[in-house]
């Protein structure tokens, strides 16, 4: 998988979203306003990575299981987040299961009225009145 096809997967997540806050390089993927994904753009095949939200016991085993490819999330709480290697050596599913799992992670962290305005609405226009 490359930096594009994740964007894509990412922003298929109802209510997902993505901006540049930091700079012209660097995409946010957020539901909700709060951020799952953290991934440079227009990085060439095998030589992009992601940064993704994960419980902090499974970080800890992904890191162990890929030690190459898996690394503490780069300039982020190292115990909730990964950043992963998209240099071909994890098979595309298991970044994808790592990109559901972070959303599902932040998307369970917001009240329960937005998850269901989320899962209604797919997150546009939300009002928390």
């Amino acid at each position: 998988m490359n930096t594009t096809e994740i964007m894509e997967y990412a922003l298929s997540k109802p209510g997902a979203a993505a901006d540049r806050p930091f700079d012209n390089e660097t995409d946010v993927l957020r539901v909700g306003g709060k951020m799952f994904a953290l991934l440079p753009s227009g990085a060439a095949p095998g030589e992009g990575s992601v940064t993704l939200k994960c419980p902090p016991e499974e970080a800890e085993l992904l890191r162990m299981q890929y030690p190459e490819a898996v690394k503490p999330g780069y300039h982020m709480n190292k115990r909730h987040w990964n950043t992963v290697r998209l240099d071909g050596s994890l098979d595309p599913q298991e970044i994808m299961d790592m990109v559901d799992v972070s959303y599902m992670l932040v998307r369970g962290s917001l009240s329960k009225k937005m998850q269901q305005h989320i899962l209604q609405h797919g997150g546009s226009d939300w009002n928390e009145s």
